[in-house]
């Protein structure tokens, strides 16, 4: 699979940047048919509810799958964003 990942106000240290292409590596135990996956990091202003966002667009035959997601650390949001897109696969995988 091949993984582009952007920043956005901010630069990404190196450990964010293996931690993501990790959490993105495992969605392949789900569905082995991805053909790319696009992450894209940025500070938002909202510090209400954390002002670290994350979306990301996994792109598989016939489809794109979209999950964008806003906490405290840029962490907890991919871990949040690849929960959701676990099940966006799931029901994808469904309905072939």
């Amino acid at each position: 699979m091949n993984t582009k990942i952007q920043s956005v106000r901010f630069t990404a240290d190196q450990k964010l940047i293996a931690f993501a292409e990790t959490k993105i590596a495992k969605l392949e135990k789900f569905y082995d048919k991805i053909i790319s996956a696009d992450i894209t990091m940025s500070l938002d202003k909202d510090n209400l509810h954390g002002n670290k966002v994350v979306v990301i667009v996994l792109n598989v035959p016939g489809e794109s799958l979209v999950a964008d997601r806003q906490s405290e650390s840029f962490e907890e949001s991919i871990d949040l964003c690849i929960d959701a897109l676990k099940k966006q696969i799931d029901k994808f995988k469904n309905k072939k």
